[in-house]
């Protein structure tokens, strides 16, 4: 009988985060895959990714609706209760055999507890890294329910052990994510059609100079977004170049960015900007390897940036602290700040590659690990 592996996807970052190991277990001889679509992957103002998952090919087993509307920090609490409570019966219908979780967000907070309640094996993928905001205390508890680890660096690893964690147990597999730049490095090409489809503004030419926006909500620091966004906005537009603008995640503040976007975007209609709710990674990915820089805040700059080498502007606190390659330069929220970066960043070009976070080959080795690991309740592991 095949060993059932169900994995919660609850956002476009989760889907692309955790794909690569969804398909290599989907693949496994010895391996069955469930999938539960939750929060905001089911949703179309971000995305729908829901809607991707199904295209490439993936049985969606059961859907969530857990989002609290009004992303402040209290619905961002009541959503993760929410999923708390209604996955426990989605899990005692579909019966795992172990429960996958993704990283830091908060249904991945939900998804451990309903495992960890229920005496369900869970794994867990990206955990001991350090980020400096409120992602990185959940990573951390995570870790302390999970039963066995898939670190996407050495560094990760060897703080999960320090969390005191048992050594056998931490797998160094890199990270799933790189699995599909490796993929899609193999074949650059991106059409403008491919974005202009996706989204509203001016034209978009992605064989052209361009910049690539990439900016989050910071749980911590709730109420700022707004100015934040409309500071990172006017450095791109001071600059002159086509700039190519995603929209937020769900987390905390994401409407004040939203707003701060929309603003601009209303104040400016003549910038040469284009703006988009979300892409799929094999539009992504290319688009990283062809822009002149990335800016913002999202890890993609941190883990698959150093993978492509792709110029990174990192601004302000939601990624303090994590590993990071030489592609990266760091700016506070001033206008100032962030041109002088990105003008450091043009200066420099693309970099060589650097995989810190693995070599584009995660997903089959922790389809594999998960075939062959005996798991018990008390978190003891055998091979």
């Amino acid at each position: 009988m095949k060993r059932k592996i169900c994995i919660v996807v609850g956002s476009r970052a989760n889907y692309s985060s955790i794909k690569a190991v969804m398909r290599a277990v989907a693949e496994h001889p010895a391996l069955e895959l469930q999938v539960i679509a939750a929060a905001s992957a089911l949703l179309d103002r971000y995305g729908a990714v829901v809607d991707i998952m199904e295209q490439d090919g993936f049985h969606i087993d059961a859907r969530l609706l857990m989002l609290v509307e009004g992303e402040t920090p209290a619905t961002m609490a009541k959503s993760t209760g929410l999923g708390l409570i209604e996955l426990p019966t989605i899990f005692e219908k579909l019966q795992p055999d172990v429960v996958l979780t993704v990283g830091d967000r908060f249904e991945t907070m939900a998804t451990t507890l309903a495992a960890a309640y229920m005496n369900i094996p869970l794994a867990h993928t990206m955990g001991g890294e350090v980020s400096g905001n409120i992602d990185e205390n959940i990573r951390h508890a995570i870790t302390k329910f999970a039963t066995i680890h898939f670190p996407a660096s050495e560094d990760a690893r060897n703080r999960i052990i320090k969390l005191g964690e048992q050594p056998h147990t931490v797998h160094n597999v890199g990270c799933p994510r790189m699995d599909l730049v490796a993929d899609f490095l193999k074949d650059e090409s991106i059409t403008s059609g491919q974005v202009l489809s996706e989204g509203v503004g001016s034209s978009f030419d992605a064989h052209g100079d361009f910049l690539l926006v990439s900016q989050h909500p910071v749980t911590g620091e709730y109420g700022s977004g707004e100015q934040q966004v409309t500071a990172t906005l006017g450095a791109c537009l001071e600059l002159g170049m086509q700039t190519l603008v995603l929209w937020p995640n769900a987390d905390a503040g994401s409407e004040d960015v939203s707003r701060g976007i929309r603003k601009f975007r209303e104040q400016h209609p003549d910038a040469p900007f284009r703006y988009v709710k979300n892409l799929p990674p094999e539009i992504y990915m290319p688009l990283m390897a062809h822009t002149r820089c990335l800016i913002g805040n999202s890890s993609s700059a941190i883990r698959e940036g150093a993978f492509i080498g792709t110029p990174a502007v990192n601004i302000g606190s939601r990624q303090t602290a994590r590993e990071r390659g030489d592609n990266v330069i760091d700016a506070g929220y001033t206008q100032a700040e962030i041109v002088a970066a990105i003008q450091d960043r043009l200066a420099k070009g693309r970099l060589p590659s650097n995989p810190i976070y693995g070599d584009g080959n995660a997903g089959p080795r922790i389809a594999d690990i998960l075939a062959t690991a005996e798991f018990n309740i008390n978190k003891v592991i055998t091979y």
